[in-house]
């Protein structure tokens, strides 16, 4: 995958809606929005426009992974994803892979909580085992699991499918505590670009271990 970060919330936001609230299913592009830029459940906040929305839709319908629906019984085109078609995903793995779409770096068992709405896992241990089903995917890993870093009692899962940041126009700097970080601007500035580059790092050695299975190479370290 080589999306954006703002193609990943967006369809992070699809596959979301789709699983908790079915019957409003799919999305207009005003209701796509409002759900991206959630002041809850959200990380980090950001503030589209129904341009930023559409530009998204595009690129991810020329990706096959989301379609634009419209009838005349409709008033306005509606949008849906179809990741589950073509990666092959179950509806449990579509409720992890949003979660880190729409909230970044997580821990297993943040993962098995803020998912509950989506899908029931009996426990965190189904949810760890989950995920390295998905990092271990023949071709292309979508997630991977991130170093424990100071202050972290447990390790990070991050999805694969974007290493990019967002742009800073689009984040809601309006909210306080976007971002809880201590130490002004230039420490939280910091720390978002640590969790960026710990993100690309993550794709980079998702990409890597996904090409040494594909040569047949089984420890990375030898390649």
């Amino acid at each position: 995958m080589d999306l954006t970060a703002t193609d990943v919330r967006v369809l992070g936001c699809l596959i979301e809606k789709e699983l908790t609230t079915p019957d409003q299913y799919p999305l207009t592009t005003n209701s796509l929005r409002l759900a991206c830029n959630q002041k809850t459940n959200r990380e980090p906040v950001v503030d589209f426009s129904d341009s930023v929305v559409d530009q998204a839709m595009l690129r991810l319908r020329q990706a096959g992974l989301a379609r634009t629906v419209s009838a005349q019984s409709m008033r306005t085109s509606k949008h849906r994803h179809v990741l589950g078609e073509a990666l092959g995903l179950d509806r449990e793995e579509l409720a992890l892979l949003s979660t880190l779409m729409v909230r970044g770096p997580q821990t297993a068992g943040e993962l098995r909580g803020r998912s509950e709405r989506m899908a029931t896992f009996d426990s965190v241990a189904e949810v760890e085992a989950m995920l390295g089903v998905l990092a271990g995917r023949t071709g292309e890993a979508l997630v991977a699991r991130l170093d424990r870093q100071p202050g972290h009692k447990e390790e990070r899962w991050v999805q694969l499918l974007s290493g990019e940041e967002f742009e800073a126009s689009l984040l809601d700097t309006r909210v306080p505590g976007s971002k809880a970080v201590s130490g002004g601007p230039a420490v939280e500035a910091l720390t978002q670009r640590v969790e960026t580059l710990e993100r690309e790092l993550a794709v980079l050695g998702g990409r890597f271990e996904a090409l040494c299975r594909q040569l047949g190479v089984d420890d990375p370290a030898v390649a």
